[in-house]
């Protein structure tokens, strides 16, 4: 395993993101332990999550308790495996997403996360995502509270534009650790965020890094390259795509979601992937 660094804290190179495993289409939950314990067995110390990873209204913060009762099945050595969860985002259970921002909701939203999660102290606490009805320093301030309180051990944002990633550095006095942004072949969107982090020295973790790729092969000649690069290397194009991330910037952690054990198998596997700068330049 390759390993980088969210704030002070060493991890694997790939994470692993929890959604698919408790939103539409999760599978049952057995099968969700098996995929959480086959990640900690090939080295993955990142494990993604929040508590709008859900489906009903009635089971808000499902994939938290999921992945809390996966490490306390799990036969081997937990401790170095760093939980990051989410709060500001909320699912009333109609499908649809929803924002909450205000600082008394992302207390409580921390508290119910600790809880769930079963710690004194969450790992890595991201605000999820900016609320247009709250000041964002508002938001970010309740953060640096927490973190202030111990209550979070590192903080960080989501879904966060450079202006709001420069701001949020500001309100943590330095302290802010990581972005958590989407960015994929198909959404390339936050290069400039990815940018900043790179020289800011802050975490970039894409979410969904795998968007497009599994119909690479019918998206035209964008996807293309991720398609011809993996069949001549006798490879996944997913493989292909996490390793063409890792290449972009040491600070680059990608958390591919996962809902199978051979799903994140694979994606672990991009880190022995080396692409040639041919390559590289193929893929864009």
């Amino acid at each position: 395993m390759e390993y980088r660094r969210i704030g002070d804290v060493e991890v694997s190179a790939i994470g692993l993101g929890g959604m698919p495993m408790s939103i539409e289409g999760r599978p049952d939950e057995e099968r969700s332990v098996r995929t959480i314990h086959a990640a900690l067995d090939a080295g993955v110390t990142l494990i993604d999550t929040a508590d709008a990873y859900h489906l009903y209204a009635n089971d808000d913060g499902h994939n938290e308790t999921l992945i809390a009762q996966a490490l306390a099945s799990y036969g081997g050595d937990t401790s170095g495996v760093l939980v990051a969860t989410k709060g500001g985002h909320l699912r009333p259970g109609d499908g649809s997403w929803t924002l909450n921002g205000s600082p008394s909701y992302l207390r409580e939203a921390c508290e119910a996360s600790l809880k769930r999660l079963g710690v004194d102290a969450i790992g890595l606490y991201q605000f999820h995502r900016p609320d247009p009805r709250t000041p964002y320093e508002d938001s970010v301030g309740a953060i640096r509270d927490l973190l202030d309180a111990g209550k979070i051990r590192m903080a960080g944002i989501s879904n966060a534009n450079p202006e709001q990633i420069r701001l949020a550095q500001e309100i943590l006095g330095g302290r802010l650790v990581s972005v958590q942004n989407q960015f994929s072949p198909a959404f390339r969107g936050s290069e400039p965020e990815l940018e900043l982090c790179h020289e800011l020295g802050i975490a970039f973790l894409p979410w969904s890094p795998l968007g497009g790729i599994a119909q690479a092969g019918e998206l035209g000649s964008r996807f293309a390259p991720f398609a011809e690069v993996a069949e001549a290397r006798g490879v996944s194009p997913q493989r292909v795509c996490l390793a063409w991330m890792l290449a972009k910037s040491p600070v680059v952690v990608p958390i591919p979601g996962a809902s199978r054990p051979e799903s994140i198998r694979d994606s672990v596997a991009a880190v022995d992937l080396r692409l040639t700068g041919e390559e590289l330049a193929l893929l864009g």
